[in-house]
């Protein structure tokens, strides 16, 4: 880096929450700027421990080289939260902010009760100038709580200023989006404090694709783009419907959709529905804000991208079970793909889950192959999402190996997009299933003439495919 640091505002940056957004995105800071300290701090010694080690918590293309470059350096992970905070002269507030299951606005509204925690202990503990960014999702008026609560509890020693500073990434590329991003926003109301901010981010990110906004606007803009993304994901999954029911074929609408400078090609991929940590809690939050301000409509609005994306994934199912001539019971499907997305371990909100307990509800065998999701993470939320899990964990088999995983399998239905599903030999798969069997691409990531051409009876979203000696129509 070029230029004397000596007189850089920011020189120490503590994070607490070493989760998807705290941990990779402090890791690029310290990358980019050498000469910041940056710590990241959390109570889960186990998380810290894996921060430290050779293999990270997480799954993220290139944020293994970035960690292990400034790891040491100027990139530490630690459990000593009050001394990060002390040292540090600005703050992100980088926690989990669930959807709440309990309570007034349960199902909908965010539980920030992690983000008060920390509020609380930054004034406990802190002392001087420090900047307080709001990192984490959160609903539109959380700046305005942190606030508040720092000021109730203010002393003379105490100069302390608030920003907000969502992140815009997207899990698989949120190294590349870090590196280069779309935009980089930030809301507040105090000109020194969003100036040094600035400053850290103008280390690799140049100032016109900054925007400083109130802070209002910036938070609720994280939820609108958000939302906005996740009704493209609905809207053509609607359409999909209907290419099944006319014969009309959803890449070829998405494409002359995507044609229009207007719209643009991206999101209008016809999929199992949308998952992720964001998109199903943000929609939630904007839809319970909508309510809170007395607009029901724009709250019913809102609320139908979700109940589309449900609908989607039971549509899914349902045409599993038809097609498997109406039972499913004490048959084996595979399941290739848990991850909510490729090129990631997070299983957050994955649609994978969601077919899965469907499976076991209607007494299917399941068997689960994932190249990158642990297999007690698999365990784990499946037992979270389905009704008396212990009952029916007999009924799950989990595979490290794709092929051994669909031997004597009667379907495999394809839930995570991973490029290496496109690779496999699907004549030996083929080889080794009851037969008829069947293929149920809920990504339309495969070669479906092939699959036919093979003997598969081949599903796909969106798509009406023209089976050899099938038993019925193939459409969803």
């Amino acid at each position: 880096m070029s230029g004397d640091s000596s007189n850089k505002a920011i020189k120490n940056i503590c994070c607490i929450g070493a989760g998807y957004v705290g941990g990779p995105t402090c890791s690029v800071i310290a990358y980019k700027c050498p000469y910041i300290n940056v710590t990241v701090v959390d109570i889960n010694q186990d998380r810290i421990d894996q921060w430290n080690s050779e293999e990270l918590p997480i799954y993220e293309p290139g944020l293994e080289e970035v960690v292990k470059t400034a790891r040491g350096r100027n990139l530490f992970f630690s459990t000593d939260i009050d001394a990060a905070l002390i040292k540090a002269d600005l703050i992100f507030i980088s926690v989990n902010t669930p959807t709440k299951m309990y309570g007034i606005g349960k199902g909908r509204a965010a539980d920030l009760k992690y983000v008060e925690s920390c509020a609380r202990r930054i004034a406990t503990v802190c002392t001087g100038r420090k900047i307080i960014v709001e990192k984490s999702t959160v609903p539109v008026r959380c700046c305005s709580s942190i606030r508040n609560i720092i000021e109730a509890n203010q002393t003379e020693t105490h100069d302390f200023h608030i920003l907000s500073n969502p992140e815009f990434l997207a899990e698989g590329t949120a190294i590349a989006d870090l590196f280069n991003p779309d935009r980089v926003l930030i809301g507040g109301t105090n000109a020194g404090a969003m100036k040094d901010l600035c400053e850290v981010y103008n280390n690799w990110i140049s100032s016109d694709r900054i925007i400083t906004t109130n802070t209002w606007s910036s938070e609720l803009s994280k939820l609108a783009a958000n939302a906005f993304l996740a009704q493209r994901i609905s809207s053509i999954n609607a359409i999909s419907a209907i290419c099944e029911a006319t014969g009309a074929d959803v890449d070829q609408v998405a494409n002359a959709i995507g044609r229009d400078s207007r719209l643009g090609p991206k999101f209008l991929k016809a999929s199992v529905g949308f998952g992720g940590s964001c998109f199903q809690k943000d929609v939630l939050n904007l839809t319970y804000l909508a309510e809170s301000l007395n607009l029901p409509e724009v709250a019913a609005y809102w609320h139908q991208v979700i109940e589309l994306n449900d609908y989607q994934r039971k549509r899914f199912v349902k045409n599993i079970i038809s097609s498997l001539f109406n039972t499913v019971t004490d048959k084996k499907i595979v399941i290739y793909g848990f991850a909510f997305k490729k090129d990631t371990g997070d299983t957050r909100e994955s649609s994978a889950i969601t077919v899965c307990q469907f499976l076991l509800e209607e007494g299917a065998r399941i068997t689960i192959y994932d190249p990158k999701v642990p297999h007690a993470h698999m365990m784990r939320d499946l037992s979270m999402y389905c009704d008396d899990f212990e009952k029916k964990k007999h009924l799950v088999t989990i595979c490290d190996e794709p092929y051994a995983a669909a031997k004597d399998a009667h379907a495999i239905a394809i839930c995570t997009e991973w490029d290496e599903f496109k690779t496999y030999n699907y004549s030996d798969i083929y080889k080794n299933m009851l037969k008829p069997a069947f293929c149920f691409d809920g990504r339309a990531i495969l070669d479906h003439q092939a699959m036919v051409d093979i003997g598969f009876r081949t599903h796909c979203i969106g798509k009406v495919i023209n089976n050899k000696d099938a038993h019925s129509a193939d459409t969803f």
